[in-house]
């Protein structure tokens, strides 16, 4: 090889002038030719016979314009088989990067507000301008599966450095990305966005919105005749190019006669929004000219979500309506309906069932109003009755009273079987198993007097309320399931008892026009899958504004969207929302105190200050039972009551308890006295590995402090196996400990799982950084457990210190070390002890140095974890740790 290089050396050295220049000439022409076929013919092959969308050749809105055929999209990679396929060997995890330009940008919070509700992951980032960009990658697997950008100039800015590591990112692992231009005073009428052939054309007002009809983006978006009528605002963009990369999604006329310079005569209609098919670079975008303000971009970045991530992160097409009408026969005279009112409803009814299969008005009844209207509203209520067959019903409390506001079942099942009699008497079904408690009371927060009284009387299977968690924001609300009834989200329309005549609606009936076409109530079922509507007796009589709203949005709903409407009874429709969303069934119990609106629909015998304030959370086997005894002797700390099966823990928060509801948890701390030194406490040791109770506990005690105590994990991790064999645990009496610890993963069910039980909980950096994860640093304590063990009055005065206690107290005068026991105990008057009992305080062989030694290098790692954890929240690393430390060097 090396030869023939020489020859042909020699052979250039010996050619004339001329003949090299000739031979340089060929070879120049023969790669412009070779790169001109790559350039125009198999690069056409992959683009569209068409044009581009600017100047004459500017798309328009009707479909049979072959200058908005789509164009042959680049494939996704990463995405098995691209776009619009549910990837089964995704390489990026399911979670959205969003930049925001601020944390209170108010396009940033539209943006995350829409991921929210789609139950979408999503990480929020500050737009780095020349700043480092956030890990990307995680070995081989991407963090990230889509990123958006409030601000594409951003993204376009990025330094050279941060451009090419995300443009990188996104073409290995097929990411796209969506970003948003909102043009100010600032912006350039025309300008060319740099790096792309793409132009912008800035501060425009422009009007006669339309969709293109052949966009490959949409999915949920419906294209059809075009919306009328000015965009708002007047600081719109639009998109010209002439590379077939960009497609455009959404189409508009500008408002004034004039139009843009440069983008021709012909171009009647302008991209506001355009989708770059990513045979420029590499790399899918969608690119929209506004914010989100006007609905319509909501609904195709709902779209371009969908598109971009391959379907991942995609709303189904699938939509249940329920339409409850609450206080049927409730409504004072002059607010009920009369009989042409009945026949609208079920004429209403029938119509709407031909756009959403088996709607049917679910209706709920208080019998004891029957008939209290005027003469005409009263021959209403018997209209209403004759056509009891056509209409789903559901009873409310017989006086529409509050059941929270009764403490006793009996009297609440007296109310209901009135109830029920009533519905007997006129025919009406008692067996749908669904009801709605009046203003939600005793829903939630849960009176479980009513959930026990509905189970006796109605055999109720599924309601309904829009209080869990909070009624704000109401993207937040979800169902869960308590005492085997589920409990679905309820929604609101904009429809309130007083809200009776067009004319007076609040604010204009403009605003409850907006709330239809594209506004909240429009969002509401783009957003979820499942909406069960609030609605009032008195918004069907009169101006029948239940009726112009429902035929409305359903209208509305057809004519830009794809959506397939349709209706289940309540209990068919909990198990269809279960079944989408089976991590809901848990409920996260949350503070009554901590929602006004919780507070006033919770029993007034009820009170937040029966809820603990300090949490001591293990883990097991590091001196928690001695320092609950400590803690116990101070006069400003009060702990729980005893369990019968768990002895002075409660186990709460991480295991079955947890679903008997935040009644069975306060009554295990008494009522407090009218002293403010009431300090409650309690100590379940296993809430600190659980995976589980930070979440609930944080839920419920938001303000507690958290304590936690660590020894040498090695050594907890010992004495949990003689704490087995002590119980006989025969998985631990067949064992020795070293075979537990060593155990392979092909070994005994059992043996792992005291491998686990043993390994797990040593795991500290892991454990604390959950809990962090829901409560400030600054409200957990971390204690050493050697020097508890060793020096407990000093302890003793961290925590009072740490609680902020009233009273002070010297532990140094009322513990004595018992040299019995073998450690210390309560000092009695007479110079007596009170001591743990004999399963406290046992001693077992030492440990084998093989087995500390495998330790040692099995926590090491976890080891350092912890003491860079512990410098974060400011706190000194224990005794034992730093002698830890010094071995791995």
């Amino acid at each position: 090889m090396l030869g023939c290089v020489t020859r042909l050396r020699r052979l250039v050295r010996l050619l004339p002038l001329q003949t090299s220049l000739l031979l340089l000439f060929l070879f120049c022409t023969v790669s412009v030719f070779i790169s001109a076929y790559f350039l125009y013919g198999v690069k056409r092959e992959l683009e569209p016979s068409g044009g581009g969308v600017s100047g004459a050749e500017g798309a328009s809105a009707d479909s049979d314009d072959p200058r908005v055929t789509p164009s042959r999209l680049l494939p996704l990679r990463g995405v098995s088989g691209g776009p619009g396929v549910d990837p089964g060997g995704a390489r990026t995890d399911p979670v959205v990067l969003v930049f925001v330009e601020s944390q209170y940008s108010q396009l940033g919070q539209e943006i995350v507000a829409i991921l929210e509700s789609g139950r979408f992951k999503y990480r929020t980032e500050i737009s780095p301008g020349k700043g480092d960009m956030p890990t990307l990658t995680d070995k081989d697997r991407g963090r990230f599966t889509l990123v958006i950008y409030e601000n594409i100039l951003k993204y376009v800015n990025l330094d050279a450095w941060n451009r090419e590591l995300l443009d990188k990112y996104c073409v290995e692992y097929g990411v796209g990305i969506i970003g948003f231009f909102k043009a100010n005073e600032n912006s350039l009428l025309s300008a060319q966005l740099k790096g792309f052939p793409l132009f912008l054309h800035s501060n425009l007002g422009l009007k006669d919105c339309t969709v293109n009809p052949k966009s490959p983006l949409l999915f949920i978006t419906r294209s059809g005749q075009p919306l009328p009528g000015p965009l708002p605002g007047d600081d719109w963009t639009v998109f010209q190019s002439n590379h077939s990369t960009y497609e455009p999604v959404l189409l508009a006329k500008t408002q004034s006669a004039e139009s843009v310079a440069s983008m021709g005569q012909n171009a009647a209609l302008l991209p506001s929004v355009v989708q770059d098919l990513g045979l420029h670079d590499g790399i899918q975008r969608v690119l929209f000219g506004n914010n989100l303000v006007f609905w319509l971009h909501k609904l195709v970045f709902v779209d371009a979500v969908a598109f971009l991530t391959g379907k991942r992160l995609s709303l189904s097409l699938e939509r249940y309506l329920l339409v409850d009408i609450d206080d049927i026969f409730v409504g004072k005279e002059g607010t009920r309906m009369k009989v042409p009112d009945v026949k609208a409803l079920l004429e209403t009814q029938r119509e709407l069932r031909t756009h959403v299969p088996n709607f049917t008005f679910n209706l709920g009844f208080s019998g004891k109003f029957f008939h209290a209207g005027s003469d005409e509203e009263d021959l209403g209520d018997d209209l209403l009755l004759s056509y009891v067959k056509e209409f789903w019903w559901f009873p409310h409390m017989w006086s529409h009273m509050q059941p929270h506001l009764f403490h006793n079942q009996s009297v609440l099942a007296e109310q209901m079987l009135l109830n029920k009699k009533f519905a007997i008497e006129h025919g009406i079904p008692t067996n749908m198993g669904y009801a709605v408690a009046p203003h939600h009371s005793g829903v939630y927060p849960v009176h479980m007097q009513l959930y026990d009284a509905w189970k006796k009387v109605w055999g109720i299977k599924v309601t309904s309320t829009e209080e869990y968690p909070h009624l704000k924001p109401a993207r937040f609300r979800r169902g869960f399931i308590h005492s085997g009834i589920s409990v679905l989200p309820r929604q609101t329309c904009g429809l309130f008892t007083h809200t009776i005549f067009y004319k007076d609606y609040p604010g204009s009936p403009n605003e409850l026009d907006k709330l239809i076409n594209g506004g909240e109530l429009f969002l509401t079922v783009l957003l979820n899958p499942i909406s069960i509507f609030m609605t009032h007796l008195s918004n069907y009589g009169n101006d029948r504004l239940g009726l112009y709203t429902f035929k409305s949005l359903v209208m509305f709903l057809q004519t830009w969207t794809n959506l397939k409407m349709q209706t289940l009874p309540p209990v068919q429709l909990a198990q269809k929302y279960f079944s989408l969303f089976p991590s809901e069934r848990d409920p996260l119990w949350q503070d009554p105190c901590e929602d006004k609106r919780h507070k006033d629909i919770w029993s007034k015998e009820k009170t937040c200050d029966r809820f603990p304030k300090l949490l001591v959370i293990g883990p097991q086997k590091t001196g928690t039972t001695a320092l609950y005894l400590f803690l116990g002797m101070h006069p400003d700390l009060t702990s729980n009551y005893p369990s019968k099966e768990t002895f002075e823990e409660i186990q709460f928060f991480n295991g079955h308890n947890y679903h008997r509801g935040i009644d069975w948890y306060m009554e295990y701390f008494p009522l407090p006295s009218n002293t403010s030194s009431d300090y409650y406490f309690e100590k379940s040791a296993n809430y600190f590995d659980s995976e589980v109770a930070a979440q609930r506990a944080a839920a419920l005690l938001p303000k507690a402090k958290i304590v936690t105590i660590l020894i040498n994990p090695a050594d907890r991790a010992y004495s949990w196996y003689q704490h087995q064999r002590a119980h006989d645990d025969p998985v631990a009496l067949k064992y020795s400990f070293h075979d537990v610890i060593t155990a392979s993963h092909d070994a005994p069910l059992k043996l792992r799982v005291l491998q686990n039980r043993c390994l797990v909980p040593g795991w500290y950096a892991i454990h604390l950084e959950r809990w962090l994860n829901f409560y400030h640093s600054s409200q957990l304590l971390v204690l050493d457990g050697q020097m508890l063990k060793t020096e407990p009055a000093s302890i003793m005065d961290k925590i009072q210190k740490y609680l902020a206690l009233v009273n002070v107290i010297n532990y140094h005068k009322i513990l004595a070390f018992d040299p019995k026991k073998g450690f210390w105990c309560q000092l009695l008057e007479g110079g007596k002890t009170k001591c743990l009992g004999k399963s406290k305080g046992r001693r077992y062989p030492d440990m084998n140095p093989e087995s500390q030694g495998l330790l040692r290098e099995y926590y090491r790692d976890h080891n350092i974890e912890l003491s860079k954890l512990l410098y974060r929240m400011g706190q000194p690393l224990p005794s034992w740790l730093r002698e830890e430390l010094v071995h791995t060097r």
